[in-house]
């Protein structure tokens, strides 16, 4: 029993943090302000350092690790976007979503009792209205890729078109692609107005803008990129697609969360951050809240300003809360996620 009453004191001091009242507002955008994007100064050695001591440092233990990682959970976006996908993948996903550890580890952790479940399940188009159904009055929230979801390269009429079908079929988020070859050919008023486009078609549903930061070639690309995406309105901004050679990695995830916070200082506008892809164990999940705390603070540590796009991860953070609770590791294969 007291084992349970620790536990419960370190998850509400380190899983419940509210977004905390302050200056700082929801992000409606701003006009593109070019001395912003060319300012930009990236020092990829002392970036590369500084991602570095990240993952050699002493890591949280015992019970603040399991506190730690229930949040990781509560801010996952569970994901299926493969061409092989089907009614009844999504349906097992949103189980999934809902349930997202087994019972039998929760109740041996002492936490039967406690409510938790994933922020999002995100999925094409065609799944939005399956996803909205198995998902009614649970909280967890609808997402779909969009606008020629992975490569971005559709006709912008067609991209603009699929998000609006997709919020008239309940999607409460949209994942956009951006072009980015503007990015290369330093067009920022046209990935501004990409963007800005894209935005009004999402209405009320946040949108969240997927850079595909593994082909932007460099750090500096990836922080005006940002920059840019923010200055249009993106609710939040997200690495990669999970379909790049490369991902989400933690340099990327570093000059981006410091993007949000120069965004933030200038304008007094909260964005939130999504990294996605190559983010498979509960180590890892970690060392990317540590990121979050340390460059932006507690305040973005919740569903609502961060997201994980990283649903094989899932099964490893379950594998490390059944260890805790008995002492010893089960298969991978007890652990599916959809």
């Amino acid at each position: 029993m007291a084992v349970k009453t620790d536990l419960e004191r370190r998850i509400a001091e380190a899983h419940t943090t509210p977004i905390q009242k302050g200056e700082l507002q929801p992000n409606c955008g701003v006009p593109l302000n070019l001395d912003w994007v060319e300012d930009v100064r990236v020092n990829t050695s002392a970036v590369e350092r500084r991602a570095q001591s990240l993952v050699t440092r002493r890591t949280v233990k015992k019970e603040w690790q399991v506190a730690w990682l229930l949040r990781a959970i509560t801010c996952m976006d569970l994901t299926t976007l493969s061409g092989d996908d089907s009614h009844q993948r999504v349906l097992r996903l949103c189980a999934k979503a809902k349930q997202p550890v087994q019972h039998s580890i929760m109740k041996q952790l002492g936490l039967d009792d406690f409510q938790l479940k994933v922020a999002a399940v995100c999925v094409y188009h065609s799944f939005v209205e399956t996803a909205v159904r198995a998902l009614e009055g649970s909280g967890v929230k609808v997402a779909a890729v969009s606008t020629g979801f992975p490569a971005g390269l559709s006709p912008l009429a067609e991209r603009v078109g699929e998000i609006r079908r997709s919020v008239d079929a309940g999607a409460q988020e949209i994942d956009i692609v951006i072009t980015r070859a503007h990015v290369f050919s330093g067009s920022w008023q046209a990935l501004y107005d990409e963007v800005a486009t894209f935005k009004e078609a999402c209405g009320k549903a946040h949108m969240k803008a997927i850079l595909g930061t593994g082909d932007l070639a460099t750090l500096r690309n990836v922080a005006r990129a940002s920059m840019v995406a923010m200055m249009a309105g993106a609710d939040f901004i997200k690495t990669s697609t999970g379909k790049e050679t490369v991902n989400a990695t933690l340099p990327v995830g570093l000059v981006m969360v410091r993007a949000i916070r120069e965004y933030a200082t200038r304008t007094g506008m909260i964005v939130g951050f999504k990294p996605a892809g190559g983010i498979r164990t509960a180590k890892q999940s970690l060392d990317w809240l540590a990121l979050i705390k340390d460059e932006l603070g507690d305040r973005w540590l919740n569903a609502n300003l961060f997201r994980f796009g990283a649903s094989g991860m899932l099964a490893d953070i379950e594998r490390q809360l059944e260890y805790y609770a008995t002492g010893r590791y089960s298969a991978d294969y007890r652990h599916p996620i959809a």
